[in-house]
């Protein structure tokens, strides 16, 4: 089997639902900006030679629908020789693409590929525009459609994972991206187009500015702040807005190829995508997803939690990252802290405090993982998340030499 390298991976900033700067910006156009932005940092490779786009979306439906791979493609350029799809995976979705292109090269069925992560959240509503469960099957099992929110409240009473422990871990995902921010480590974003309409003059008026920043970042955050936070899901639980992930907008992309493909181009790619899997658990604690595939990803590759030199798990609560930390053997939060310089799970920050972008945010992690593998000279890199309706995904990356 052939190897799967990753050349080029960026994303947009991340921007706050409905509040933030992408509030009024078309998911099509954050989606092209990143492409355009992968292209032209992957110099000397002409997008004819891109076979194929493979787009993550978690509510693949209105601006958002009608097959925005193909849609994206078409707009940013790329011939129509380009072709484009949309994989849907909710949270791992963006991962998702990236794994099945990486597979694709691997089995040998094409050489240059783009896996690619969407979603505006302002645009396209948590949920979808039409949500329509089975009568029957909601009867039966009604776990399946559970909030993400309740089953975050779930793990925490479940595993003893108390308030406390949340803001805490809440608080250093905002230390550490605030840090990251004023050193400006956050490299693989592409400065994004952000829209916002001005009323003038008896009509409204499309104003357009440079956004180059993820704008949901607190670096005022206390833990006495935190505490102050009224439960958001349960009127006695511990969930809160601050030990929750941002919902947010944003995309991101990652240029996959060949061995003859980096060849070719005469390319210095950043790593081999060396696996990837997935994991089930029970619907009403999807969350703990990650400490179900972790540990599958590592035993099919022979490797303890601790030869992993960086982890990025999405925190899409604080209370599922900390408990499948303690299950994959990372328990001490020497790992996680801010004022830790042993820190390897989410170094310059999480969901708390970049946000996710649900279908978006398995390619945002990728594009992050890849920057801070080069930084700091990481042998194995592992991307995880849980996913709604109970799920797990995780996957294994090896820097190139």
């Amino acid at each position: 089997m052939r190897e799967a390298y990753i050349v080029t991976s960026v994303r947009t900033p991340g921007c706050r639902r409905s509040k933030g700067a992408f509030a009024n910006t078309r998911p099509e156009d954050l989606l092209v900006t990143a492409l355009n932005g992968l292209m032209e940092r992957s110099k000397g490779v002409p997008k004819d030679a891109v076979e194929d786009i493979m787009v993550g979306c978690a509510f693949p439906e209105a601006e958002q629908g009608l097959n925005i791979g193909r849609i994206a493609a078409q707009m940013a350029k790329f011939p129509d020789a380009t072709c484009g799809a949309t994989v849907n995976r909710f949270c791992a979705s963006g991962l998702e693409a990236i794994a099945l292109q990486a597979m694709r090269i691997k089995a040998g069925w094409c050489d240059v590929a783009i896996g690619a992560g969407l979603e505006s959240m302002s645009i396209v509503p948590m949920g979808g525009n039409m949500p329509r469960p089975h009568p029957e099957w909601a009867m039966e099992n009604p776990d399946v459609y559970i909030s993400m929110g309740m089953t975050a409240e779930n793990v925490a009473k479940r595993y003893n994972i108390t308030r406390e422990m949340q803001d805490e871990f809440g608080f250093n995902s905002q230390m550490k991206a605030a840090a990251a921010q004023e050193k400006g480590l956050y490299t693989e974003i592409v400065p994004t187009p952000a829209v916002s309409y001005v009323y003038k003059d008896g009509k409204y008026e499309k104003v357009i500015k440079m956004q180059d920043f993820d704008d949901g970042v607190r670096k005022d955050t206390t833990l006495e702040g935190l505490k102050k936070l009224k439960p958001a899901f349960a009127s006695t639980g511990s969930v809160t807005a601050g030990n929750s992930s941002q919902t947010t907008d944003g995309a991101a992309a990652t240029l996959l190829m060949s061995e003859e493909a980096v060849k070719k181009y005469g390319l210095k790619p950043i790593a081999k995508v060396v696996g990837y899997t997935v994991a089930g658990c029970r619907a009403d604690e999807m969350g703990v997803g990650p400490a179900y595939a972790i540990p599958k990803l590592l035993k099919m590759f022979g490797l303890k939690p601790t030869d992993i030199g960086l982890y990025e798990i999405n925190e899409a609560f604080a209370s599922q990252a900390i408990y499948s930390a303690q299950q994959i053997g990372l328990a001490d939060k020497k790992y996680w802290a801010a004022d830790s310089d042993s820190r390897i799970i989410n170094v310059n920050g999480g969901a708390i405090a970049l946000g996710h972008p649900l279908g978006c945010t398995g390619a945002k992690l990728c594009a992050q993982l890849m920057t801070m593998m080069q930084k700091k000279g990481a042998k194995y890199g592992v991307e995880s998340m849980c996913i709604g309706g109970g799920m797990g995904a995780a996957a294994l990356f090896e820097l190139c030499e």
